[in-house]
């Protein structure tokens, strides 16, 4: 068997968020719908529409690399969006939902962020400067996104869940 390399655990990093991505839209219009507050309805609203294209540029890296675009399942998403789960059954109608589905989404968005930062390092480490290019694109956006929730949170729903 030949020795492991960058390319190839880059290839699986890769198939790793490409899964991430796919099971994040699917949830996606859940919590939009569990979401109480209107502006973090929109939000999660608008955060899909962003993860599809999130996800073609995804599907560009791998043709970049020659690689079928195919995800692998990721236990780590799989576990996060369980917690959101939890937290909409568990708070719904309650003052704190919406709190809580911010907690949920911020750990989303921080996977996503070690995940395309590691990704952008290694594609500039392998020479794949396009491939960079978009995984800094989608890098930017989820960090945006992270800061529109904490912008969120603090300036209503963390205080309403407060009272």
């Amino acid at each position: 068997m030949a020795e492991k390399q960058l390319d190839d655990l880059f290839l699986d990093t890769l198939k790793d968020i490409y899964y991430a991505e796919r099971q994040i839209l699917k949830t996606l219009p859940k919590m939009a719908k569990a979401a109480q507050s209107a502006e973090l309805k929109a939000g999660f609203e608008q955060h899909a529409a962003e993860t599809e294209q999130q996800i073609e540029r995804l599907q560009q890296v791998f043709e970049l690399i020659g690689k079928p675009a195919r995800g692998k399942t990721c236990d780590a998403i799989l576990g996060i969006i369980e917690e959101g789960k939890e937290i909409m059954d568990e708070y719904k109608g309650t003052q704190a939902l919406d709190a809580g589905l911010i907690s949920a989404a911020q750990a989303v968005e921080h996977y996503e962020m070690a995940r395309y930062g590691t990704l952008a390092t290694w594609a500039k480490q392998l020479g794949h400067t396009e491939a960079l290019n978009l995984l800094l694109e989608t890098l930017k956006e989820e960090e945006a996104t992270d800061e529109k929730l904490s912008a969120l949170a603090k300036s209503s729903v963390n205080l309403e869940a407060a009272e």
